[in-house]
């Protein structure tokens, strides 16, 4: 037990859970986006719009709070193209999504060319912050934020009378029109919330995280999120475990690089993506054979796609 509390083993849950922040972010974001029956693939798009977003205000105004609500309005504007796309206009949502994907990687890269390089100053860890103890001491603010949303999310979600309109048009828009419920307004409030995360995600990326800026910043991290909405079955209470799959496999890989593993680093660096899509195709048969968990809606956009 008291090799749990070691430094060593605090550092390595704190380097897992920093890691695991930005994804943990998107899957709570996609989770309530696919919980309307909505499916977004643009959120690495959108990730990288809010770390390049964040990083150029925080740089510019100096404060790393702007930096993130900056990212999250530039992702949720970006977002709302998706929306535009496939709910106005009867986009197929897989190609919207794609389209999206593309539109924010390409826009990320032509405005951070003159960012390439620069330094900010983030949040940091919170080591001088009193009672916070020797693990949550070293984690910063928008890992904090990430794990108080999560819970929130979660009862929010099961226990609230919108959370309830949410799954009931996931579930089916027919019947939540029944109900008294504007499925295409919750439908869209579903697509730009899910973008306001995944611009929170990249943001916290750029600005908390790494506190630079470098093309392709979010590495699939968005497109890894995708696959863990589906390991954690549409659940934001299980959001938090299925992040931490790439977030742990991402400190592991670190540390074993510092211990001098005789195995090539370029290897080792597939782990937070091996180990992840690994678990999801372990994880999509039993989901097949148990009913899974996926909103109906969501069924309908795969048999159309």
């Amino acid at each position: 037990m008291s090799d749990l509390f070691s430094p060593e083993m605090l550092s390595f849950i704190a380097a897992a859970l920093r890691s695991s922040t930005p994804v943990l972010l998107v899957v709570l974001g996609e989770t309530l986006t696919q919980r309307v029956g909505v499916i977004n693939l643009g959120v690495e798009g959108q990730m990288l719009v809010g770390a390049i977003t964040g990083f150029a205000v925080t740089l510019a105004s100096g404060s790393p709070t702007l930096g993130l609500l900056a990212g999250m309005f530039a992702a949720t504007l970006l977002s709302a193209v998706h929306a535009l796309l496939s709910l106005y206009f009867g986009a197929n949502q897989i190609a919207s999504g794609l389209a999206v994907l593309i539109l924010g990687a390409g826009l990320s890269a032509f405005y951070g060319i003159p960012y390439v390089g620069e330094k900010i100053s983030g949040f940091g860890s919170m080591a001088g912050v009193p009672l916070l103890g020797p693990l949550l001491g070293q984690l910063s603010v928008s890992v904090l934020i990430a794990l108080l949303l999560t819970p929130l999310i979660g009862v929010w979600l099961y226990t609230t009378r919108t959370g309830l309109a949410w799954r009931a048009v996931g579930e089916s828009t027919e019947s939540a029109r029944a109900m008294g419920i504007n499925p295409l307004l919750i439908q869209w409030l579903g697509v730009l919330v899910g973008g306001l995360l995944s611009g929170l995600a990249g943001a916290a990326l750029s600005v908390d995280y790494t506190s630079n800026w470098i093309e392709n910043i979010s590495s699939g991290r968005g497109l890894v999120a995708v696959g863990l909405v589906i390991v954690a079955r549409w659940n934001p209470y299980l959001a938090l475990p299925a992040a931490l799959l790439y977030g742990g496999s991402e400190a592991l890989y670190l540390r074993m690089q510092t211990w001098g593993v005789g195995v090539s680093p370029y290897l080792l660096s597939t782990l937070p993506y091996v180990i992840p899509l690994s678990v999801l195709v372990v994880t999509s048969g039993r989901l097949r054979q148990r009913g899974g968990g996926m909103p109906e809606g969501l069924k309908a956009v795969f048999k159309g796609s």
